[in-house]
């Protein structure tokens, strides 16, 4: 007994390491989306994505909600997620970070995308072709410090328009961020600013639900386009994975044609491969204005 006990004991901890590696769960696709509207409304829209993908690629795929823009970069920056639906801005943040990343998808119409500026109908400024300089010394909200839609494109287009900044064309000493399109839009129709900016598709989405009267929040000016959201893969994948595993999820991506599942996304348009160098320009205007290092 006094070689066969530790014998036995040996055989008994290799069995239990075998049981262990044996039943090791198999990594998951995490993914992660700016929080650019309501996070009900995210969770149960980026579920539909995460059902599409595990049929498609076979793994197990899971959404991660995040706080605001800059936990959506950092969650993706150190690898929490392998995947990212990201505004324009924050889609190239988060891959001046991550050396491989890729740009791998896009709605067809976010080549060419492009923001509302909207008023309360109490300032009386009417809908116009050119920058409304009417909105000087009124009170405006950005939406995300780091949107593309909500702040660095209109930020750009307000100093193009005016020569001034934001804080000396508007009223208050600081640029305001409602945080989201969809506070924008509600924040403008209280009256509790008297314009803003957002995204077209999330003010469109919101008429069409009833969330807000096109006759009390008013769209006054219609921005020239821009190249904005993107879904952007962390080269993690390909470790994960395996080799081509980043291909077939674009694949996934630009392959899906399900009607309910784009309006979903608010891309009933469908979606289109992308890549890094469509965003460029973003990245050179973000140097400029401050927001990129």
């Amino acid at each position: 007994m006094k070689t066969l006990f530790p014998a036995l004991l040996f055989s008994l901890l290799a069995l239990a390491s075998c049981g262990s590696d044996s039943g090791g769960k198999a990594p998951a696709l995490r993914f992660c989306a700016i929080p650019d509207q309501n996070a009900t409304e995210l969770e149960a829209k980026y579920g539909q994505v995460a059902d599409y993908l595990a049929q498609e690629l076979g793994v197990e795929v899971e959404f991660v909600p995040t706080a605001d823009y800059g936990a959506s970069v950092d969650a993706f920056r150190n690898g929490d997620v392998q995947l990212a639906w990201f505004g324009g801005l924050t889609g190239v943040r988060a891959r001046s970070y991550v050396p491989g990343a890729r740009a791998i998808a896009q709605g067809k119409v976010d080549p060419l995308f492009y923001s509302y500026f909207i008023a309360n109908a109490s300032t009386r400024i009417e809908p116009g072709d050119d920058f409304p300089m009417a909105l000087k010394g009124h009170t405006f909200t950005f939406g995300s410090e780091s949107s593309t839609s909500g702040r660095l494109m209109p930020e750009y287009f307000i100093r193009e328009a005016t020569g001034m900044s934001p804080t000396e064309f508007f009223a208050g000493e600081e640029m305001n961020f409602s945080g989201s399109h969809d506070k924008t839009a509600l924040l403008v129709a209280e009256g509790t600013f008297d314009a803003g900016v957002l995204n077209y598709k999330v003010y469109d989405a919101m008429v069409a639900e009833g969330k807000i009267d096109p006759e009390v929040c008013r769209v006054i000016w219609k921005t020239p386009t821009y190249p904005d959201y993107n879904w952007t893969a962390h080269p993690i994948l390909e470790e994960e994975f395996g080799a081509g595993f980043t291909d077939r999820l674009q694949a996934a991506l630009v392959g899906i044609h399900d009607p309910a599942l784009l309006e979903a996304l608010q891309r009933p348009e469908g979606m289109i491969p992308a890549a890094n160098e469509d965003f460029a320009p973003l990245a050179e205007l973000a140097k400029t204005l401050g927001l990129l290092r």
